[in-house]
């Protein structure tokens, strides 16, 4: 473990040489105890023991600058520090992580449970047979909500596809120009289909299809085929450049089809 760590004088000792290696060669005493929480007495005191350690050097009044000791030092303290960090987010918090499924059936508080995805969604089954489980921390009835912690293995889930279909613009004909039989097979097929714009809408509305969403198609399609999920959105020309930049940000692939 790191000695930063292990008491507060290191601790303390460890950010003055970070404050002095980020303002060198003119260094205020001043700033770094104002940065550091302490005197600028006790910041004098830290830097003449830095200097008489061979950490830092010191040419003239109020400048010092960082020996290759003193890097050393400070590259192995990080690198202890980031080591203990990476051993409380990876094996403490998450082991002790919550999140939320829904209950594939009935569920008891402690009891083990497989996880996977379904249209985006988390569901827990009571018993350990999938890749991934965890354990229930409520009680939770088929349907509802139930609390999951103690995660291990990966949840099995392929990346979602996104399908863009454009429509004319109102001006060119809009909804009334569109193949709704192939809008239909299409939204048939579909976890989700979205709206990006009056044309959009109305589009989807002919084949007896409610748009899931009607502003920022592009963003949650993203997220949608994120998690797994068959998204069609329908967007006419004028619109259709929004939806794919967004789509492009989210790192989505996608395919583009006229109706």
């Amino acid at each position: 473990m790191s000695d930063a760590l292990s008491d507060k004088r290191t601790a303390t000792r460890f950010r003055v040489l970070v404050e002095i290696a980020d303002r060198q060669p003119a260094v205020s005493q001043g700033e770094i105890a104002d940065s550091v929480g302490v005197t600028s007495q006790a910041v004098s005191e830290y830097i003449r023991e830095l200097v008489d350690d061979g950490l830092v050097d010191k040419d003239g009044r109020s400048r010092y600058t960082v020996t290759k000791e003193g890097v050393d030092w400070l590259f192995q303290e990080a690198k202890s520090l980031q080591r203990f960090a990476d051993h409380v987010t990876d094996d403490v918090l998450g082991s002790v992580q919550e999140d939320t499924a829904i209950a594939a059936a009935d569920i008891e508080a402690g009891q083990q449970v497989t996880i996977t995805v379904r249209e985006g969604l988390l569901h827990a089954t009571p018993g350990e047979e999938g890749p991934a489980t965890g354990v229930a921390t409520t009680d939770a009835t088929e349907g509802s909500d139930v609390s999951i912690t103690s995660f291990e293995g990966v949840i099995e889930m392929t990346t979602g596809t996104v399908t863009v279909a454009q429509v004319p613009p109102a001006r060119d004909g809009g909804s009334r120009e569109i193949d709704s039989d192939r809008l239909a097979a299409l939204c048939a097929e579909a976890d989700r289909c979205l709206a990006a714009d009056v044309e959009g809408v109305v589009s989807l509305r002919k084949t007896d299809h409610e748009p899931a969403v009607t502003v920022a198609a592009g963003a949650v399609a993203a997220e949608a085929a994120a998690v797994g999920m068959t998204v069609v959105v329908v967007a006419s020309t004028d619109t259709v450049g929004r939806v794919t930049d967004a789509l492009r940000d989210g790192n989505s692939s996608y395919e583009v089809t006229t109706l």
